[in-house]
C-alpha cells in the first residue's frame, strides 16, 4: 500500500464523514439567516422611500392651502334660551324655641314637695309642674271657713230679731228706733259674712298660686328645681318651655341675601348630626344688621321634631323666588377692566363682543341677569383666543347640560334671531 491510498482510506473513515456533514449543516443555516435579513432590509428601504414620496405631495398641498388663504377656526356655540332659575340661598344658624317661655314661682313660695315633669315632657296649659308645701296655708283656710260659719250665725240671729221686732212694732211694744237698730245689726252681719267669704277666696287663690303651673301648652326644655328646694319669687326660672312645641332656626344672612327674602318664603332645614330635612318658612326678618359681622337674622319657623335640639347647629336652603333668564357655563363668560362679557357669533360668522350682567350662581352655571335675550349664538370655549370681527366656523351644541359633549352640526347663523 502506497502513501496516497493510505490518505484516502483515512478520509473516508466514519469520523471524518460526520464532521463534514456538520460543517455543511452550519453553512446552510447561515445562508438562511442571511437571506431573512436581506429580505427585511429590502422591505424597510422600500417603505422608507414610499413614505418619503408622499411627504412632498402633502407639503405641496399645505403650501397651496396657505397660498389660497388660512382656514377659519372652529368654535362651539350654544343658544342658551331662557331658563327658570330658583334663587337658592344657603345659610347656617342655631336651633331654638320660637317662643321660649320661662316659668317661675308666682306665689309667696315655700318648700317644694314634688316635681311632676322632666325636660322633654309635653304639658298642657294649667298643668301642675311642681307643688309647694302648704300646710300652714291650709290651716289659715280652715280658720277662715270657721269665721264664715260665725258670720252666718250672726246674720241669722240678726235677721230673726229684726223679724220679731217688725211684728211687734205695729202693736206699739217696740219703737221705730229699735227696729232701725236691729236692721243695722242685720246689715252689719251680712257685711261681716261677705268679708269672711272674700278672705276665704283670697286664701284659696293664694294657696293655688303656690303650685308652679304651665302657662301654656308645649314642651319642657329645662328643669331647674328639685324636691325639698326652697323657692321664692326671687328664685328665678324654675322651668323653660317651648310654647306650643314650636321651634325655629335663626339663620344668619348677609345684607344682600337678607334683602332678597321676606316673611312666608319657604325654606328647608337640615339639623347637623341627622339626615332629615325639615320644611319651614320664614316668619320674621331682622330689621337690623350687626355692625361687626355685617349679617342679619332670618327666623325660620319649624314644627316640633325630635331631631330639633335647641342650641344645636343647622343648615338651611332658602328659596327666595325664581327668575327666568339665560344660563351659561363659566367657560363662556369672560371679564376684563370693562366688566363681564361674552362672545357671540353674528351675521357672516363674525365674532361680536356683548357685555353682560351676572346674576345668581347656580349648579347649572351663571345666570345672565342682563345683556342676552337667549337667542344669540354664544361661544362656549376658547373665547379668550378670539377677537371681535374674526371669522369663525361655528359648531352648535344642543344645550348647556351637554356642555362636555361637542356637536359637529354646523350652526345656521344667517337665520333671523326669532327663528
Amino acid at each position: 500500500m502506497n502513501y496516497e491510498s493510505t490518505i484516502t482510506n483515512e478520509m473516508e473513515s466514519p469520523g471524518v464523514e460526520a464532521a463534514r456533514e456538520e460543517r455543511l449543516a452550519r453553512r446552510r443555516k447561515r445562508t438562511v439567516i442571511i437571506a431573512i435579513i436581506a429580505i427585511v432590509l429590502v422591505l424597510g428601504i422600500a417603505g422608507y422611500f414610499f413614505t418619503r414620496g408622499e411627504e412632498p405631495a402633502a407639503d405641496a398641498a399645505a403650501a397651496g392651502g396657505e397660498a389660497g388663504g388660512q382656514e377659519a377656526p372652529v368654535v362651539t356655540v350654544v343658544a342658551p334660551g331662557s331658563n327658570t332659575v330658583v334663587n337658592a340661598i344657603n345659610a347656617t344658624g342655631t336651633i331654638g324655641a320660637r317662643f321660649d317661655t320661662p316659668v317661675g314661682i308666682v306665689g309667696e313660695g315655700g318648700r317644694v314637695t314634688q316635681v311632676y315633669v322632666n325636660a322633654g315632657d309635653w304639658v298642657k296649659q294649667g298643668q301642675v309642674l311642681a307643688a309647694v308645701d302648704r300646710s300652714v296655708q291650709n290651716q289659715q283656710v280652715e280658720g277662715l271657713r270657721a269665721q264664715i260659719s260665725v258670720a252666718e250665725s250672726s246674720l241669722n240671729l240678726a235677721q230673726a230679731q229684726l223679724n220679731r221686732a217688725l211684728q211687734l212694732v205695729d202693736r206699739g211694744f217696740i219703737s221705730q228706733a229699735d227696729v232701725d237698730r236691729l236692721t243695722a245689726e242685720k246689715e252689719r252681719a251680712q257685711a261681716q259674712l261677705r268679708v269672711a267669704r272674700a278672705s276665704l277666696n283670697e286664701a284659696q287663690a293664694r294657696n293655688a298660686r303656690l303650685n308652679v303651673v304651665a302657662p301654656t301648652s308645649g314642651i319642657i326644655l329645662e328643669r331647674n328645681v328639685q324636691p325639698g328646694q326652697i323657692v321664692t319669687q326671687g328664685s328665678g326660672t324654675l322651668f323653660r318651655m317651648a310654647a306650643g312645641g314650636q321651634m325655629e332656626m335663626q339663620a344668619q344672612l348677609s345684607e344682600d341675601d337678607l334683602a332678597q327674602i321676606s316673611v312666608g318664603v319657604p325654606a328647608q332645614v337640615m339639623p347637623v348630626g341627622t339626615t332629615e330635612t325639615l320644611n319651614g318658612q320664614i316668619w320674621q326678618v331682622s330689621p337690623t344688621i350687626d355692625p361687626q359681622s355685617r349679617q342679619g337674622i332670618a327666623r325660620i319657623a319649624l314644627s316640633y321634631d325630635k331631631s330639633l335640639r335647641p342650641g344645636g347647629f343647622a343648615n338651611a336652603l332658602i328659596r327666595a323666588g325664581a327668575v327666568s333668564a339665560p344660563v351659561l357655563p363659566e367657560s363662556a363668560v369672560q371679564s376684563d377692566e370693562k366688566g363681564n362679557f361674552v362672545y357671540i357669533v353674528g351675521p357672516g360668522n363674525k365674532i361680536e363682543r356683548r357685555g353682560v350682567t351676572i346674576g345668581t350662581v347656580t349648579d347649572a352655571g351663571l345666570t345672565i341677569a342682563s345683556g342676552l335675550s337667549g337667542n344669540e349664538q354664544v361661544v362656549l370655549y376658547a373665547a379668550g383666543f378670539l377677537n371681535p370681527g374674526e371669522t369663525v366656523q361655528p359648531r352648535r351644541q344642543k344645550g348647556i347640560a351637554r356642555q362636555t359633549a361637542r356637536d359637529d352640526e354646523p350652526a345656521d347663523l344667517e337665520a333671523p334671531a326669532g327663528q
